[in-house]
């Protein structure tokens, strides 16, 4: 596999943060951290900036014509935008430099925002068709329906007519019930003075001025007061569309994406991209869960038996550190024999 930096940098910088909840103090306090991030930031700073001046050296040379015939990639979006806005620009060598490092640094934001929590999703996703045969099977279904029973041609399908995708309302329902269940992130707000949080049980109100309010999503999408059986996985709620269906989700309550005009700007590109990777995975490959042996090998080290196996919910591979499943989903992957 080719070395990439800026994937390997970010990787690497995603492992040493820290959110101040370690146990450990020499893993809390780790006087390295500043500096592997230091150094990662650099990595990563170098090759986002080599990537932005080729980019601008190639619109502003008139290599691929017009601006606005530029690709849909982020970096051309940004460029194109910015020599729209400034119209003189592709007359100079160079951009702003504000503006490049401002550039670099929403670009290097959103691949992390967006790397580590779809990758916790897909996941996830496995971890569901591993253990509910019955999601396996209509999912499998759906896609025979939808890209015809060729497996190998599903990915050039999708080149073809992207909008096949939209055309999966069953596996959609999936990935937004294991959104549901499983969700990669939450948020926080800042407080106003005039805005309280209030306890619909007792009346009582809490202020939120000079507070940070954080909107637990695992809790509210849990809550049976808004969910029906909120601790099983429920797809056929997301194809309940009449609000009088007691499975019909009630508006607000959803919310892993977060809610309101401050909500992910990158959900639409999450969302195409788990519709993707499922589609070309779901038919080709058997996943078989390794829990066992991971479970088997912890037993022996702590010389127990193997009643120390832990499960929540009745869940194994439940959600632990940066919403990943715990011990990072082991599994075996076997090619399937689609023709058979």
């Amino acid at each position: 596999v080719q070395s990439n930096p800026l994937v390997d940098g970010l990787r690497m910088q995603v492992k040493w943060c820290t959110f101040g909840a370690d146990q450990n103090p020499f893993k809390r306090y780790n006087p390295m951290r500043p500096i592997v991030h230091w150094y990662n930031s650099r990595r990563m700073n170098q090759y986002v900036t080599r990537t932005i001046d080729s980019r601008y050296a190639e619109l502003t040379s008139g290599q691929e014509g017009h601006p606005e015939h530029a690709s849909k990639s982020i970096i051309d979006l940004v460029l194109t935008a910015y020599l729209s806005e400034n119209p003189s620009k592709d007359k100079l060598p160079d951009m702003d430099t504000t503006f490049k490092r401002f550039t670099m640094n929403q670009i290097k934001l959103f691949l992390f925002s967006g790397h580590d929590t779809t990758s916790s999703t897909v996941c996830y996703i496995f971890y569901i068709l591993a253990t509910r045969h019955k999601v396996r099977v209509q999912v499998r279904a759906e896609h025979d329906a939808v890209f015809g029973s060729e497996t190998s041609k599903t990915a050039s399908l999708i080149m073809a007519d992207p909008t096949l995708l939209n055309r999966l309302p069953y596996t959609i329902a999936v990935i937004k019930e294991i959104l549901r269940m499983y969700p990669a992130v939450s948020s926080t707000r800042i407080g106003e003075p005039d805005f309280n949080v209030v306890d619909a049980a007792t009346g009582q109100r809490f202020p939120t001025q000079d507070f940070l309010v954080w909107d637990v999503v695992q809790g509210i999408h849990r809550d049976p007061t808004y969910w029906p059986r909120p601790d099983d996985f429920v797809p056929e709620r997301w194809l309940a569309l009449a609000p009088g269906d007691p499975l019909h989700p009630i508006k607000g309550a959803y919310r892993p994406f977060s809610h309101g005009p401050r909500n992910c700007i990158g959900q639409e590109l999450a969302m195409m991209e788990m519709k993707v990777i499922i589609a070309l995975t779901a038919r080709q490959f058997d996943i078989t869960l390794g829990y066992e042996v991971l479970d088997q090998a912890a037993a022996a080290a702590a010389n127990k038996s193997k009643d120390i196996i832990r499960t929540v919910g009745g869940e194994r591979g439940y959600q632990v550190g940066r919403a990943q499943p715990e011990g990072d989903l082991p599994c075996y992957v076997k090619a399937r024999d689609c023709n058979a």
